[in-house]
This record gives C-alpha cells, sequence and structure tokens, in this order.
C-alpha cells in the first residue's frame, strides 16, 4: 500500500507529497522527450487509443462507443497489441472503452504499457473507483487519466454527473499519484450550460487540470454554441488557460459552426485500435483502414502521415487535433481519402469532440 499521508481531501486541493513531486518531474520530462522524438522524426504514432473493453456499465445517449455486453479482450492478445504499438514506437498509449475499469486484468495491461517506454493514460467515467482501485493503478504506474462530467445532477442525457463522481474526485485527489484531468461540455443535449463552469471549478480546487468539450445533440449536429453557452465556454477556457486546453484553438471554429484548415494526421500520428484489434483513424471511422495491428508496418505509418482525410474540416476530435498540431508546420499531404464517403464524408454532420 502507499506510504502517502492520508489527510482526507474534501474542499481544498489535494496534497502534493514528496513521491508525487518526484513522480511529477519524471513524467514531464518523459512527455518533453516525447515531444522532441516526434519532433525529430514522422515515422512513429504520437498517440493511440486502444479498446480492452467495449461494454460499459453506463448508457449515455450521445456516446456510440460501447455496448452492454461484450467481453473483455483476453489478457494475452491486450499484451500483444501493446507490443505491436512498442513496435511502431508509439509515445502515448491511452486506454479506452468501453468502460476500462471494467477489464479485470487492467492492471497487467497498464504495467506493459509502461514496459514498451510509453506514457500510459486511461479515459474512464470514473464510477468503479475506489482508494484500492487507485493504489493499483498508481503501482501499475498509470501517468494520466481523463473523466468526463457532463452536469451537476444526472439527467436522461448522461449520469456522469458532479453529485455522482464528487466523492470519486476526493479519492483520486487524496490517493491517485498520476495526473487527472476532468472534461466538461457544452453543446447539444446539456440542460444547464453553467454546469460546466461548477464541474471545472471543482476540478481545479481539488487540484486537476480542467478541459472543456462540445458536444453534439442527439441527432449527431453540431450547431454554434448559444450565447450562455458560449459565455460558460469562454469563462471555462480563461480558467484553464495555463494547461492543454490552450491547443484546442480548433474549438473556436467550432463554436461558430464553421470548419478547420488543418492536416489530420490520423493512421499517422494517432490510431485508434477497436476491441477487435483493427487500426482505425478515429472511434468515428471505423473501418479506416481497417487494418489488424498485428499487420500494421511503418510503412503504413508514413503513408497516413501524408494521406488528407475528407473529413478533416468538420472534426471535432481534440486529441486528433491535438497530435496533429506537432506537425502542422511541414510534410503537406500528397494524396486523399474520403472514408464513410455514405456517412461521415466531406459534407457529413460534425461529430462530437473527445
Amino acid at each position: 500500500m502507499s506510504s502517502a499521508p492520508t489527510t482526507a481531501v474534501v474542499n481544498g486541493s489535494r496534497p502534493m507529497t514528496a513521491r508525487r513531486r518526484w513522480k511529477a518531474v519524471t513524467r514531464k520530462l518523459r512527455e518533453l522527450g516525447s515531444i522532441s522524438s516526434a519532433v525529430m522524426s514522422t515515422a512513429h504514432p504520437y498517440m493511440a487509443h486502444i479498446v480492452p473493453m467495449r461494454r460499459c456499465n453506463l448508457a449515455c445517449t450521445y456516446c456510440n462507443e460501447y455496448d452492454d455486453h461484450s467481453d473483455p479482450v483476453p489478457l494475452e492478445e491486450m499484451l500483444r497489441r501493446i507490443d505491436h504499438l512498442g513496435r511502431l514506437g508509439t509515445s502515448v498509449i491511452t486506454i479506452s472503452g468501453g468502460e476500462p475499469l471494467l477489464h479485470p486484468e487492467l492492471d497487467q495491461i497498464i504495467a506493459r504499457i509502461r514496459k514498451t517506454g510509453a506514457i500510459a493514460g486511461m479515459i474512464t467515467n470514473g464510477y468503479l473507483l475506489m482508494p484500492d482501485r487507485i493504489e493499483r493503478l498508481n503501482k501499475a504506474g498509470l501517468d494520466h487519466m481523463q473523466i468526463s462530467i457532463d452536469n451537476v445532477m444526472p439527467d436522461e442525457v448522461s449520469k456522469k454527473s458532479l453529485k455522482v463522481l464528487d466523492k470519486k474526485l476526493q479519492m483520486l485527489a487524496e490517493h491517485a499519484d498520476f495526473h487527472v484531468n476532468i472534461n466538461s461540455v457544452v453543446g447539444g443535449g446539456i440542460a444547464n450550460p453553467n454546469d460546466a463552469l461548477t464541474v471545472s471549478e471543482r476540478a481545479l480546487a481539488l487540484g486537476f487540470s480542467s478541459t472543456i468539450g462540445i458536444i453534439h445533440d442527439g441527432s449527431g449536429q453540431l450547431k454554434p454554441l448559444g450565447e450562455a453557452e458560449r459565455t460558460v465556454w469562454d469563462k471555462v477556457r480563461n480558467l484553464t488557460r495555463r494547461n492543454y486546453s490552450r491547443f484546442n484553438h480548433f474549438q473556436e471554429a467550432i463554436a461558430n459552426g464553421k470548419t478547420n484548415d488543418w492536416r489530420c494526421r490520423a493512421g499517422g500520428r494517432y490510431l485508434y485500435i477497436c476491441e477487435n484489434g483493427l487500426v482505425h483513424y478515429c472511434s468515428q471511422q471505423r473501418g479506416y483502414p481497417g487494418v489488424p495491428l498485428a499487420q500494421y508496418q511503418t510503412a503504413d505509418v508514413k503513408r497516413e502521415f501524408l494521406t488528407e482525410k475528407s473529413c478533416a474540416p468538420s472534426c471535432t476530435i481534440s486529441c486528433v487535433h491535438q497530435v496533429s498540431y506537432i506537425d502542422h508546420w511541414r510534410a503537406p499531404q500528397t494524396s486523399s481519402v474520403t472514408p464513410g464517403a455514405s456517412g461521415h464524408g466531406a459534407d457529413a454532420e460534425l461529430v462530437q469532440i473527445r
């Protein structure tokens, strides 16, 4: 068990112990090293999202990345996939879902990510967190955790509410040695825009970082933010301007219902590995390129790096935008592809932000 102080955190920020300071410093140095490596060479992925469990314990109405019945991917298969990402030189491997905490052998998956030399991240709804579970994540070597909180009180759109999760946040503040980011949202389906500000203020008070995203409505259409939503969005961005949310400049166009002019490096710098072990551009473009990870080679990374995706102008997936910023200044794309031409092509509806 941890030797860190067990001072309860209720209203203040989490205590910064010597161990936490050391882990934060070494994590930052590893992150700087990964960015330096990415600047020097474009032949490896910077980030991969990998799904060990498509099943989720929640059913948020805007989400299309889960089911209620799937079995976990067997541990040995997950370890092979992690090793393949290591073979490609992936800098950051983030576990997503579904709900990854449902996987019974998640700790071993995280430890394998760290063994490859990659930075280990996880996106979770936080419902299954308890002090002993957090300590296990510490021991496994988790570097980053993100929890999205959609509202203050649960409703028919989302149960990821501050009321339900605040005790979990306090547990994280007391026990977690890894970095925690809380993401709030505004946009379609969110009844009270001011909830995002409340969530962000609570996250910062507990010593976490905070970001804000824009979410589509139930029909999948993203509309320009209304006056109240825009006011909250600006307030949260001002609160969090010192963290990595400052790299979300593309959201300005989205907030105004406009497109972005950028070079999407999905399939090269960013990979999405589904529960079936296939490489996709992202969670919203399943089937493209749809190649088994075991067969994915450096030549594929280089090809997709230089491939323009027709869905890029209307894309709202922040992790792909952020990763692609590394190479915005170089390597104009020389070929093009229209993934999902019957759905999410150049003229398709905008998709949700992650």
